[in-house]
């Protein structure tokens, strides 16, 4: 983070940001807030899959729900990424509400990582779309997939090979996203991903001050061997991607290295998280069939205690 602060310093960026309107500090934190909370759009996407809830509403019902910060995914408004009117109309309803727009989460734009050099300049082209829209809304981020056609195995040489291809596509994004000071953050998302030790040595090997990690609490299920489970232990694994994080995913499970899930420790798991230096947003990314709000509101609560706490 120190090194990704002074990058935009340097490079007049935090200027940049400040001229559209983002926050000064850490991406919307105030001192008075050890952390801030978001909503990942993705709790709710039952809702949103169903047609019952409309994505330009999304920002609004969050709003409603006591949460004033959203993280968007591509989804949900796939081919509106260059819609100037659509756009407008997401940043109009956010200005009009005081709601602050953290970050994109973008899927299906092709592998970063995938080893035919012109398929991964391909899905480099693919998100550039993504970056320009985040800057655009003001958002700070663009989250990543750290996939490649490389399949997941336990053969460490396939994980090197992996790693060195997903370094390469996230570079190339970086350099995009330079001028418009986008983080370009890869989330541990299953597959070689969710090995917090090779998510944090492929971003550093990326060798770029915008390149870094969205650690989800609950995605370090890497696999499964014969049908049982191939985990890493979610505690541990945030530690290792803190330092490179620019936000992070809550969900209320995790996971160990034997492969079992079990409840969130809140208070423990956010200890690690502060540890780091961290004062962003924590995103919630839950919502419970048939009670999505009530459980978001539920774990936003639970947040407000432990924002007072510690």
């Amino acid at each position: 983070m120190t090194n990704r602060r002074n990058f935009l310093k340097t490079t007049g960026l935090a200027t940049a940001a400040l001229g559209l309107g983002l926050p000064q500090l850490s991406f919307g934190q105030t001192k008075a807030d050890p952390f801030k909370i978001s909503l990942a759009e993705w709790s709710v996407n039952r809702l949103l899959f169903s047609k019952q809830l409309d994505h330009l509403d999304f920002a609004l019902e969050a709003k409603k729900h006591g949460i004033n910060a959203v993280e968007y995914v591509n989804q949900f408004f796939m081919d509106k990424a260059q819609d100037m009117t659509y756009l407008k109309e997401m940043n109009t309803r956010c200005q009009n509400e005081g709601i602050t727009q953290v970050l994109i989460m973008v899927d299906r734009e092709g592998m970063l990582g995938a080893r035919s050099d012109a398929d991964r300049m391909k899905a480099v082209d693919n998100h550039k779309k993504w970056i320009e829209a985040a800057n655009f809304l003001g958002c700070h981020t663009v989250r990543v997939n750290g996939y490649s056609d490389i399949a997941w195995s336990q053969n460490p040489a396939d994980a090197a090979e992996a790693s060195k291809l997903v370094s390469d596509g996230i570079r190339k994004l970086c350099e995009f996203a330079e001028p418009h000071g986008i983080h370009i953050v890869i989330e541990n998302h299953g597959g070689f991903s969710s090995n917090g030790k090779w998510l944090a040595e492929t971003i550093r090997n990326a060798n770029h001050p915008l390149a870094g990690t969205l650690p989800d609490f609950g995605n370090f299920r890497i696999g499964a061997i014969e049908g049982k489970p191939v985990s890493y232990d979610s505690y541990r694994g945030v530690d290792e991607l803190m330092p490179l994080a620019t936000g992070v995913s809550l969900k209320p499970k995790v996971w160990d290295d034997a492969g079992n899930e079990s409840d969130l420790d809140y208070e423990r798991m956010m200890k690690i998280v502060l540890s780091h230096g961290f004062n962003a947003y924590v995103g919630i990314e839950h919502g419970e069939k048939d009670r999505e709000w009530a459980s978001i509101v539920e774990i936003r609560q639970i947040l407000e205690k432990l924002q007072k706490s510690m």
